[in-house]
């Protein structure tokens, strides 16, 4: 039954495509005619892959005129539309057989692993040109992180960081500005990634977010000397949380809250004062040391909040 769907599939295209060719000849197959336009020259065999497999048609050859046919381009739009699946299915984490038994179950035709390959070496010239985009536009924020990953090295899984490095632009909107696999997350691997960032137009940096990774921290200095660093409340909570009963979470975590709504830095620092020492009546001497050592570094945002105008929330400059 396959072959007798592929063979009428082979027959019916191939007719096809002989009508379409008598239009740009302008004439039936050897008729006299003052009108013609041009001549066939034969055909030649063409492979095809289509719903019901591999087909070999017979593409008309002409003289003098181009031959275009809108059977092939409707299905070079399908092809096109395969191939982008393929790349996504790659590219969300399946593995090289499981993308060819899916292409299979959903196309009728096995894609070899090699073809899969040069999809995947198409896609990363695509974004490899994004990751070393030249900057347009000033992002005076940045937030910056360290995720985890699995990755495969010679046969075995390792866990590799990935530097990922978010922009506020002058007008309020994120932008990705660029991620990159690191060993770990320390000063070499930060201060490669701030660097790259700086040689495509990065400037103009003011506060830069993150958490307290030692390695972040100090590249921040080194590379971009007038911006200041913020840390991130998000990872501050948790920290701070993290040595806090569950039942008292839920009131220590509004303490916290509080120290970030006040209007101006003075203000944040004296609420704090006064949750570190709420901390210590309610007999949580960790969490209030948590506090004492790093509420600081997490008020950077307040000045830059205060004198821009711009109408950023609060939340815009300092939480995840």
């Amino acid at each position: 039954m396959k072959d007798l769907v592929k063979n009428s599939v082979e027959e019916t295209l191939s007719a096809l495509l002989d009508a379409e060719a008598d239009r740009p000849v302008n004439a039936e197959r050897y008729a006299r005619d003052e009108e013609r336009r041009s001549y066939r020259a034969g055909h030649y065999d063409r492979s095809f892959t289509t719903t019901a497999g591999e087909v070999n048609l017979r593409m008309p050859k002409l003289k003098g005129v181009a031959f275009e046919t809108a059977i092939i381009e409707r299905y070079r739009r399908r092809e096109t539309s395969v191939e982008e699946a393929l790349i996504e299915m790659y590219l969300a984490g399946g593995s090289v057989r499981r993308v060819e038994d899916i292409a299979e179950a959903l196309w009728g035709t096995k894609v070899s692993p090699g073809t899969i390959s040069n999809l995947n070496k198409r896609a990363y010239e695509h974004i490899e040109k994004w990751r070393n985009r030249p900057f347009e536009a000033k992002y005076p924020y940045i937030y910056v992180d360290g995720i985890y990953l699995k990755r495969c090295w010679g046969g075995e899984y390792e866990n590799a960081s990935v530097l990922i490095a978010i922009g506020v632009t002058e007008d309020g909107y994120r932008e990705i500005l660029g991620a990159a696999e690191g060993l770990k997350e320390d000063l070499e691997s930060w201060k490669n990634f701030f660097v790259w960032l700086k040689s495509r137009g990065l400037d103009g940096v003011k506060p830069v977010i993150g958490d307290k990774a030692l390695g972040m921290v100090e590249s921040i200095g080194q590379v971009f000397p007038e911006a200041k660093y913020q840390r991130c409340t998000v990872h501050f909570y948790r920290n701070v949380l993290s040595s806090v009963p569950n039942r008292n979470a839920a009131a220590v975590a509004k303490m916290l809250k509080a120290i970030h709504a006040q209007e101006d830095k003075e203000a944040a620092r004296e609420k704090a004062k006064q949750v570190i020492e709420k901390l210590k009546v309610m007999k949580l001497g960790k969490a209030a040391k948590t506090v004492e050592a790093g509420f600081e570094e997490t008020l950077t945002f307040m000045p830059f909040h205060l004198s821009t105008g711009s109408g950023y929330e609060q939340t815009t400059l300092w939480s995840d």
